[in-house]
Formats: C-alpha cells, structure tokens, sequence
C-alpha cells in the first residue's frame, strides 16, 4: 500500500464509486478508475497508482509527492 491519498465517492449517474487520487490530478484524467462496490473501487485504486508509480519511474518522468495529512 502506498502513502498516496485517495477519494472514493458514490455516482448515482454512473451507479459506480469512482476513485480520485488528489496527487496524481493535474497528470492523469480524473476520476481514474472505479468499482460495482467500495471493495472494487480501492483495489483498483491502489491498482491504477502502482501502475502509474511504476512508468513514470521506469520513464524518468516527475513522480508527485503524496499528500500528508495535519491534524491541528
């Protein structure tokens, strides 16, 4: 599991939850992929961002840094 940040949210139009990945936002088209279940919706998730760690570092290309959460 990587430390990037990932939003999961229902779409009525769609009938799916679809999965943002904040970080990865201003170079893969969003959402970037989803799931039947909430389940589904994260292992793809985690999925699609190994294979994007993995050819951006295989490519040498800018890699974003994850996100980290501050509590107050």
């Amino acid at each position: 599991m990587n430390p990037y940040s990932m939003i999961v949210q229902w779409s009525d139009e769609d009938r799916l939850f679809l999965i943002t990945i904040p970080e990865f936002a201003d170079r893969v088209v969003m959402p970037c992929t989803h799931g039947k279940n909430r389940s589904e919706a994260i292992r793809n998730g985690e999925e699609v961002m190994e294979m994007y760690l993995e050819a951006w570092a295989e490519e040498g290309e800018f890699i974003p840094e994850p996100s980290t959460l501050k509590i107050a």
